[in-house]
């Protein structure tokens, strides 16, 4: 079994949780730079955009995600998203 696979018991292997998590705070901050550019005044105006919660990147299974709340790495905000716990 490679450590990308789930375990026996079906939860998710702690190298798939690791790259998970990698890969929402990456969407995440991609997500506000994104909101931060369209925003009016354009992009030197120093105005920051207010997105703490995204929809999780679709190439992890509902069992990493639900993994990492239950861990207190990620938080459920409601409507399929969800937001760091962390700073």
């Amino acid at each position: 079994m490679s450590q990308n696979e789930p375990s026996a018991s079906g939860t998710p292997g702690p190298q798939e949780l690791k790259q998970a998590l990698k890969a929402f705070r990456k969407r995440l901050k991609l997500t506000r730079l994104d909101a931060e550019s369209s925003l009016a005044g354009g992009p030197l105006s120093g105005r920051k955009a207010r997105i703490v919660a995204i929809t999780p990147p679709n190439q992890f299974p509902q069992a990493v995600w639900d993994e990492l709340v239950r861990q207190g790495k990620l938080r459920k905000a409601g409507h399929g998203t969800y937001e760091l716990t962390e700073p």
